[in-house]
């Protein structure tokens, strides 16, 4: 039987997706498809078509970061980067209700989030 997804191929928002979490260290396979699906619509709801991809990336790297925990986002990316994703990790935190919060919040219920990341959340603070 064939599924309609493996009919028609992937989007082209799904295959960006992909390859901005394959650029952070993370194979797409490890991310469930309605984990990557969310994403896209959060995305979809901050920018338009044009920027769809630069945020996507922006996405996975914030989406990264919470998955692999800072000591492995580290050996994929630079140190720069790491701390980047911590300062938007710790805002979000902060803010509530933002974009980069939405995201950490979707790794955190997919239980996809690092243990060490974790660690770092009060769940007393969360919606």
């Amino acid at each position: 039987m064939f599924r309609l997804f493996d009919m028609l191929g992937k989007s082209t928002a799904m295959r960006a997706l992909d390859d901005a979490f394959r650029a952070v260290g993370l194979h797409p396979l490890q991310i469930p498809e309605p984990v990557k699906l969310t994403v896209i619509q959060l995305t979809r709801r901050q920018v338009d078509d044009h920027n769809r991809d630069a945020m996507l990336a922006h996405s996975a790297k914030l989406m990264g970061y919470c998955m692999l925990g800072a000591e492995h986002f580290t050996e994929t990316n630079s140190a720069a980067e790491t701390a980047l994703q911590d300062a938007r990790f710790e805002d979000a935190l902060e803010a509530g209700d933002t974009f980069d919060a939405k995201l950490v919040l979707l790794a955190l219920h997919a239980d996809l989030i690092a243990p060490d990341i974790a660690d770092r959340i009060d769940m007393d603070d969360l919606p």
